[in-house]
């Protein structure tokens, strides 16, 4: 029984192909979805760009037929721009003021009212909470768009492994540097290792003893870290994890790593720290280029005074705090001096990184879980040859109204990249910042 999906304005200038999604059923767009997207064509950013993008395939199926009567698409599916069912008459009775929202809400109602038993069922389908809660108000079902999440319970990847093994093994990987995977397939008991995945060897005697290595999947062996003990421009790892992330941020095999953790786990202090060993003592990249996305957390205050290095300097303040840490010196003016006088460091606000190649630089974005698929995947296509691209973020802290933990461009990215050879991943748990910042984290 086929069903009808109603769909918000929001989802369309979230995943413009959406309209595709809904398998053999029927996908209605109410009229003022239409000029809704027609209000947001001329924007210049990611939601003009979609809305555009909405518009063109609505035009390429124009030539199929009519669109208010309907139109197939090659998995069976219909859709329909609907021009009736706009009566707010019912909508009216609960939500009396007449704005876009009730618009689409009442031709859901109206449809939902109007089917028969042949019918399926009416879904309006939204990334607006609110209009969800308003549809569910009104006893219709209602639902997020998930195509393009993630199921955490599912699919979550920490980028490292625990495995009980006996002492003899850890004493092996100690004398031979390594130990085959052969040699882990009890402890494994069917779980499939990644490339350049950690793996945390314990004794199952419980005696302590204990090794870390990292899967060389095309060995066929785990080997001990090479990097991730040692001390860089005096930051070293503090614990398991910022060791892991280390090996994997100075590993020239690993062209992309990927790191997650709530606030003060060492994420961004580790990242241009590496990226400063890379470029200024092994000379392997030319640059050391680092962005974020610039959204607000609450209100925005509005545009800034100045060039763009003093518009975006507010934006990137946490970046120069590391930065202060990492080369000694707390005075504002000397690290913008110090930072001008490597010419090794380019700060560049994420906004200008369309049409731009980067290579040989090594690339830290960081506040990622803002980013979308798209944007992601802009970011990524933009690496050069020979250069590296480190991602990071807090997927529980995500300031942009359309995205949430299991719908980011970060959490997108970590699960397609799993298994690539040229990629890494670790998540942080344990905050290092300080004592207050670890007890904020866990209990607020």
């Amino acid at each position: 029984m086929r069903k009808a999906f109603i769909l918000d304005t929001s989802v369309l200038l979230h995943d413009p192909r959406s309209i595709y999604s809904f398998g053999d059923n029927l996908v209605v767009l109410p009229a003022v979805v239409i000029e809704e997207i027609d209000k947001k064509k001329n924007n210049q950013d990611l939601i003009g760009r979609n809305a555009r993008e909405v518009a063109r395939e609505l035009d390429k199926l124009r030539e199929k037929g009519t669109l208010s009567q309907g139109i197939q698409i090659e998995n069976g599916g219909y859709i329909k721009v609907e021009l009736n069912h706009r009566s707010l008459a019912k909508v009216r009775a609960f939500f009396n003021e007449i704005n876009n929202d009730n618009r689409i809400l009442a031709v859901a109602l109206n449809l939902q009212l109007e089917k028969t038993e042949k019918d399926g069922e009416v879904v309006l389908v939204s990334k607006d909470a609110i209009m969800r809660i308003k549809a569910d108000a009104l006893e219709i079902s209602s639902q997020d768009y998930l195509h393009d999440k993630i199921h955490l319970n599912e699919e979550i990847y920490h980028g490292y492994e625990e495995l009980w093994v006996e002492g003899e093994l850890i004493d092996t990987f100690y004398k031979r540097g390594y130990v085959m995977v052969e040699e882990l397939q009890k402890a494994l008991n069917g779980y499939a290792l990644s490339y350049n995945e950690f793996i945390l060897l314990k004794d199952r005697q419980g005696t302590g003893k204990s090794a870390i290595g990292k899967l060389k999947k095309e060995h066929h062996r785990v080997v001990g870290l090479s990097f991730g003990e040692g001390s860089y421009w005096g930051i070293k790892g503090r614990n398991l994890e910022q060791r892991m992330a280390l090996e994997a941020l100075l590993d020239d095999d690993v062209s992309m790593v990927t790191l997650t953790g709530k606030a003060g786990t060492g994420k961004t202090l580790l990242s241009l720290t590496a990226g400063l060993y890379k470029t200024n003592d092994e000379k392997r990249y030319q640059k050391l280029l680092i962005t974020k996305p610039v959204i607000p957390v609450g209100r925005d205050i509005g545009f800034l005074p100045g060039d763009k290095d003093q518009k975006l300097r507010p934006w990137v303040q946490p970046i120069y705090d590391n930065l202060e840490l990492i080369l000694g010196t707390k005075a504002l003016s000397s690290i913008g001096d110090t930072i001008v006088a490597m010419n090794r460091i380019e700060i560049e606000a994420l906004t200008y990184i369309r049409g731009r190649s980067v290579p040989n630089q090594f690339i830290v974005i960081d506040e990622a879980q803002n980013l979308t698929k798209h944007e992601i995947k802009t970011i990524i296509t933009r690496v050069g040859e020979g250069s590296k691209i480190v991602l990071m973020g807090d997927t529980e802290q995500i300031d942009h109204p359309y995205l949430d933990e299991q719908c980011n461009g970060l959490t997108y990215v970590i699960n397609r990249f799993r298994d690539q050879s040229v990629s890494a991943h670790i998540h942080f748990k344990k905050v290092e910042r300080s004592t207050l910042a670890q007890l904020g984290a866990e209990i607020l």
